[in-house]
């Protein structure tokens, strides 16, 4: 009998124990920026800037609209700093391959920057080539390649000295190569055909070669002058 009395109370004291819940770890307030702006930067991506509502960001996050306009005063504070973001991102992936080395590689080295952040960063990158009226004013992709291309330059004006070309003329070659390298990697990051590695290579065969056969006095053949 004492048994059965026992095992009666222990079944009832185990069967009035309550699930003990468990407690949500609440976000800092840098850890709910950094998702606002992952938030951010996956929806502009996929919608652009006009086609992306607060409402939609504040969802996508679990938290009310005004935490949104507390960290970034509103939708195009928000975009403004993920577009920051992504081309400084761009910029120091660029910069950190332009290192010592002979100019050859470091057209190889400058062209596999841009596809890597095109690969990796693929959100970034359609954000960067999208238009707003956010950045319209200073056109941001445009002055992103103008930032490369004044990289670029210093290593064009060297070997254009070296090969008895006029130094002066860099900064046109070098707004030329970026961008053909930068609209070549708008076009990749759609078909992803051919492989990295190839796009790269065929990229420096032109410019490589290009330079390499560079008239110091270029002529046009046509008629027109002007």
């Amino acid at each position: 009998m004492m048994g059965a009395v026992g095992d009666e109370s222990s079944t009832s004291d185990s069967g009035s124990e309550k699930p003990r819940r468990t407690r949500r770890t609440r976000m800092t307030g840098a850890e709910r920026r950094q998702q606002l702006l992952d938030i951010g930067r996956t929806l502009f991506a996929e919608k652009g800037f006009e086609g992306t509502s607060v409402e939609e960001i504040a969802a996508k996050a679990g938290v009310s609209k005004p935490v949104v306009y507390e960290h970034f005063g509103g939708k195009e504070g928000l975009y403004a700093v993920v577009v920051d973001r992504e081309m400084q991102r761009l910029l120091d992936m660029v910069t950190s391959s332009l290192t010592a080395g002979h100019p050859r590689e470091l057209c190889e080295q400058a062209a596999f920057a841009l596809l890597d952040y095109i690969e990796e960063y693929t959100d970034g990158f359609r954000v960067l080539v999208r238009d707003s009226p956010v950045t319209q004013s200073t056109g941001t992709f445009a002055s992103l390649i103008s930032d490369i291309a004044t990289r670029v330059e210093h290593i064009l004006a060297k070997e254009f000295k070296a090969r008895g070309f006029d130094p002066k003329l860099a900064p046109l070659y070098a707004q030329a190569l970026v961008g053909s390298v930068a609209l070549t990697g708008q076009w990749w990051l759609t078909t992803r055909k051919p492989k990295k590695a190839d796009v790269a290579a065929h990229l420096v065969n032109l410019a490589w070669h290009g330079l390499g056969n560079l008239e110091a006095k270029p002529r046009l053949i046509g008629h027109r002058k002007a």
